[in-house]
């Protein structure tokens, strides 16, 4: 995201006609600023990697819904290894890596993104059946069908990256005003696509989904007050359950939530029926807004799952490294 500015050194002195300049910016806040953002950036990656660990390591996590958390966490991940510190290169200084790396950049991070929305997708679908159809939901969402479902999600991501980004693709740099940008503008046509894509129609799924697991949590719950019957062991052990699910639907709720706050503001232009360009001036504060949302999801586990508590206890005390670790009793 640069723009040739008045004043200030080249970004290639030897480029004297094509070369951008330079931005000037004040030391103590361009400083302030490189300390924060690479802050968010590495809580992203270590968020994300206890996430990763907790779930690949413990047996007793191998769930189908724990392995599209994995999944998302694997995204998120890259977003924090990835995408953020090149944002922090890309707001700050001149681009030296040349046209093919900006372009790869920008079609990795639809790729990623879309795999996160793909991701949210999986988990609301997930929800939706384990609470509303809990007999079948074992024989429905197996780990066979879900390991299946995350590589599609996967692979339609990069093809559907490649589709968005076929111009730039081809043509790396296009967009370069001078030397020492990198830069991507994608028209309004490909933008409205993405945004039905991208957004409307997995938003709409994701909302519709959860809006019938709650009507069906409150009915539930509503049913289990009015319905006295002898406390027994077995319905004890079925209340437990029911409950864990409905806090598991409430948690997974939070993080859709975030997730539209986070990605709303990116799609405004699209809705707005304009052009996005990287170089805009609002693009800096949207686009970091997005990727926040790869660090908001591990927090959001960490203060509401109490498995992912007692596996960050046991990975930060090194206990995993202990054999026959990954059998612990986690739950």
């Amino acid at each position: 995201m640069m723009e040739t500015l008045e004043g200030g050194e080249l970004c290639f002195p030897q480029l004297l006609n094509t070369s951008c300049r330079k931005p000037k910016h004040p030391r103590f806040k361009a400083m302030l600023l490189y300390i924060l953002l690479s802050s968010v950036s590495l809580l992203t990656v270590v968020l994300n990697l206890l996430v990763i660990i907790s779930i690949s390591h413990f047996r007793q996590l191998h769930t189908p819904t724990n392995l599209l958390l994995l999944s998302l966490a694997v995204s998120d991940f890259l977003v924090g290894l990835l995408l953020m510190p090149v944002e922090i290169l890309l707001m700050e200084s001149c681009w030296f890596l040349g046209d093919l790396i900006c372009a790869i950049f920008y079609y990795a991070s639809f790729i990623i993104i879309s795999a996160s929305v793909g991701n949210m997708v999986l988990i609301s679908v997930d929800r939706y059946v384990a609470i509303c159809d809990p007999l079948r939901y074992p024989t429905k969402i197996t780990q066979r069908r879900i390991k299946i479902c995350v590589c599609l999600c996967w692979v339609c991501s990069v093809f559907y990256g490649s589709l968005i980004q076929k111009d730039l693709l081809k043509q790396p740099g296009r967009y370069n005003s001078c030397a020492g940008e990198c830069v991507v503008v994608i028209s309004y046509i490909a933008g409205a696509v993405d945004l039905v894509m991208n957004f409307i129609v997995p938003i709409t799924v994701i909302i519709v989904l959860y809006v019938r697991v709650f009507v069906v949590a409150v009915s539930q719950a509503r049913a289990m007050r009015s319905h006295i019957v002898a406390v027994t062991l077995q319905r004890s052990v079925t209340v437990t359950a029911e409950k864990s699910e409905m806090k598991a639907a409430r948690i997974l709720g939070i993080v859709i939530a975030v997730f539209l706050m986070c990605f709303c503001p990116y799609y405004y232009p699209s809705l707005a029926g304009q052009d996005t360009s990287s170089s805009a001036s609002y693009s800096a504060f949207v686009i970091w807004l997005l990727y926040c949302n790869s660090c908001l999801n591990p927090v959001i586990y960490a203060f509401f799952y109490p498995w992912f508590r007692n596996t960050v206890k046991l990975i930060v005390t090194l206990q995993i490294l202990q054999p026959d670790s990954c059998e612990a009793k986690i739950l």
